[in-house]
């Protein structure tokens, strides 16, 4: 009765599994070497420079060399229509809030292409005109609709997009809100029409939501 006693079966399993696990987990550490290798000597993700509002900026504002700066995005994180570094935008309306390094987009600027979405056609402009009642801009805000008549009731446009209210934030003294302007967008058409009759005198503007 001296032999030795064989190993029962449920050990012998117990002693693969195990040896399995361990050449598992060897073999998920070199992969995991070998990955961590691999990343730290890729090439960098290939990236493109963009302009980004350089601070805070409110919506009506025009821009100037120092409210924008660039910044790199990954090529694959740039959004639709972001203004490449060299974009020129000195001189062009902010139509809405823009936060400090948010991409700027060609939406997010008075022109050819945000003038288009906003009324379907795409000779579409952007014209400025001064309310005769000044008190109907502080109703106004950007993505507003208005219609713009005569003093005599004679509709100019109907359903007029606000782009913007220039001097929104310069205050709201009386001799302030007599020089406030409404930029709208406007067909080719009703663009003609309404700067026209606000050459010579001021046109009411009338909410529509």
């Amino acid at each position: 009765m001296g032999g030795t006693l064989a190993p029962l079966p449920r050990d012998r399993i117990g002693r693969l599994l195990r040896g399995r696990a361990v050449v598992l987990r060897r073999l998920l550490t070199a992969i995991l070497v070998a990955l961590a290798a691999f990343l730290a000597c890729a090439p960098p993700a290939e990236s493109v420079h963009v302009l980004v509002a350089a601070r805070d900026l409110a919506p009506g504002a025009v821009l100037n060399s120092a409210d924008v700066r660039t910044h790199a995005f990954a090529t694959d994180s740039v959004p639709d229509g972001a203004l490449p570094a060299a974009a020129a935008v000195s001189g062009r309306l902010l139509v809405g809030a823009a936060r400090r390094g948010e991409p700027l987009t060609d939406l997010r600027l008075a022109g050819p292409e945000l003038n288009g979405l906003l009324t379907g056609d795409v000779h579409a402009a952007a014209v400025a005109v001064r309310p005769a009642d000044p008190g109907v801009a502080d109703l106004l805000r950007a993505g507003s609709r208005v219609d713009v008549i005569t003093q005599e009731s004679t509709v100019l446009a109907e359903d007029a997009a606000v782009l913007a209210v220039r001097g929104e934030n310069e205050g709201r003294g009386v001799a302030n809100r007599a020089d406030r302007l409404v930029v709208l967008a406007l067909t080719r058409e009703d663009a003609t029409r309404v700067a026209a009759a606000a050459l010579t005198r001021p046109v009411a503007i009338t909410l529509r939501r």
